[in-house]
């Protein structure tokens, strides 16, 4: 079902699903998985509002920190080990081998498989907009802590960061290959930015 492979070298398919149709398939816009759709968006965006609203309705720091970092890791853990699989046939893991080194797998279901035609444009949609999305928010909420030297609410920020920042750049890692292939793909694009800026000018 899918292609695994221990060097961390998979399947390089597109990032967006509609470069992936066909002409002979149908868009999928039905959502499949309503349950898993809903999860995706739902820890993540419980843990933006809670820190953003605790402090009016709690006055214990301890009570909205605990908060926000059980709905951080659940949020990891359920886009980690289910939403992927489910909305869009990824998934990234972790194993370690009988001589103790650690081996990351970026996993990528076929494109040819009978099971890629059950993944749904809506899906892929929300799904890459929730995981790309929250981040960075995480982001721009820890340089508001650091410039308002929040400094205690700091960690908790970095939690966020790091765990859905984690998520991000698995899925990523699965969706457009190995590190080289990232890398090629950046130098491709700030290239043909380069490029059309220059040729803007005459």
């Amino acid at each position: 079902m899918l292609q695994q492979d221990s060097n961390d070298d998979i399947e390089d398919v597109s990032l967006f699903d509609a470069e992936e149709e066909t002409t002979d398939r149908p868009k999928k816009s039905r959502i499949r998985h309503p349950v898993a759709s809903f999860f995706h968006l739902f820890f993540r965006v419980s843990a933006i509002v809670v820190y953003l609203l605790c402090e009016l309705f709690s006055s214990s720091f301890i009570a909205c920190m605990v908060t926000i970092i059980l709905l951080l890791s659940c949020d990891f853990w359920a886009v980690k080990n289910v939403t992927g699989r489910l909305m869009v046939g990824l998934r990234w893991w972790n194993h370690i081998d009988e001589d103790g080194k650690s081996h990351w797998v970026f996993e990528s279901r076929k494109a040819s498989s009978q099971e890629s035609k059950t993944v749904s444009e809506a899906e892929s949609r929300i799904f890459w907009l929730g995981l790309i999305a929250c981040p960075v928010l995480w982001v721009i909420f820890a340089f508001s802590a650091l410039f308002s030297f929040r400094m205690k609410w700091l960690a908790v920020v970095i939690m966020g960061v790091v765990l859905q920042g984690a998520n991000l750049y698995g899925y990523i890692r699965c969706k457009v290959g190995s590190r080289k292939n990232l890398t090629s793909i950046a130098t491709s694009y700030l290239g043909k930015q380069f490029l059309r800026q220059h040729f803007q000018c005459f």
